[in-house]
């Protein structure tokens, strides 16, 4: 399953109210983002470094903004995603900051990266 399949996953089960699996589309995001290094390394060089540490220790979880979503990810990114989800551009980085932190943090059980 690529990264447009398994966002597409969540932003589905987001929108219709379904539970989302957060670890898959974790998972997903990183394998297809260049690998863990991949995805941290573009948040971190949007300015998100002290959110990814909080999603990935074990306290709280520090929330992140659509707009700085829409900033860490390029537009050809999130165009593409918005299509393949069938969701309006616009709705895309909310979603992706409601659930990404979520999806990261499950992703590092005990503060651990899986990788």
């Amino acid at each position: 399953m690529g990264l447009l399949d398994g966002l597409g996953s969540i932003v589905s089960d987001a929108l219709s109210g379904k539970p989302v699996n957060l670890v898959s589309i974790a998972e997903q995001v990183l394998q297809n983002s260049g690998g863990l290094n991949g995805i941290i390394a573009q948040l971190n060089q949007a300015g998100l470094g002290e959110q990814v540490a909080s999603w990935i220790g074990t306290g709280g979880n520090m929330p992140v903004s659509a707009d700085q979503i829409q900033a860490a990810l390029s537009s050809d990114q999130l165009k593409g995603l918005a299509g393949a989800f069938g969701v309006d551009l616009s709705q895309l980085p909310q979603l992706l900051a409601e659930h990404l932190p979520k999806a990261i943090d499950e992703a590092s059980p005990d503060g651990v990266l899986r990788t």
